[in-house]
């Protein structure tokens, strides 16, 4: 997978995020969800794209972290929406997939890129 593929990938689970935002309940908890649900799903995309443009690999692995954290907070509001009946298993279950595989690429990356810079040449 291509570092634009990622970009793509995790800006169409940010659009796709922000959809099944739109469709909680208006109440105080749907409101509220509504709003974390979205800041969390579209800083994965944002930061991803941060992380890109990196001037180091230290930098990069800093960036790849903030993105773990925000994908893994998008499942959980994902698994919350569940669990309180917000909206059907059905509506939420496939991008809950996508998150949870996001975030999964991202922590080997994360320890890719740190494997790698902890590697030095010796002549």
């Amino acid at each position: 997978m291509t570092e634009n593929d990622l970009k793509e990938r995790t800006s169409q689970f940010a659009h796709r995020c922000v959809k099944l935002s739109l469709a909680l309940p208006t109440t105080d908890l749907g409101n509220h969800i509504r709003k974390q649900f979205i800041r969390f799903s579209t800083s994965v995309a944002s930061n991803y794209r941060a992380a890109c443009i990196a001037q180091s690999k230290a930098d990069f692995a800093s960036k790849l972290s903030i993105v773990i954290e925000e994908a893994d907070e998008s499942c959980f509001w994902m698994e919350f929406i569940i669990v309180e009946k917000l909206l059907s298993e059905k509506q939420v279950v496939d991008l809950l997939r996508e998150g949870q595989e996001l975030t999964a690429i991202f922590i080997k990356s994360r320890k890719t890129t740190k494997d790698r810079s902890s590697e030095f040449v010796t002549v």
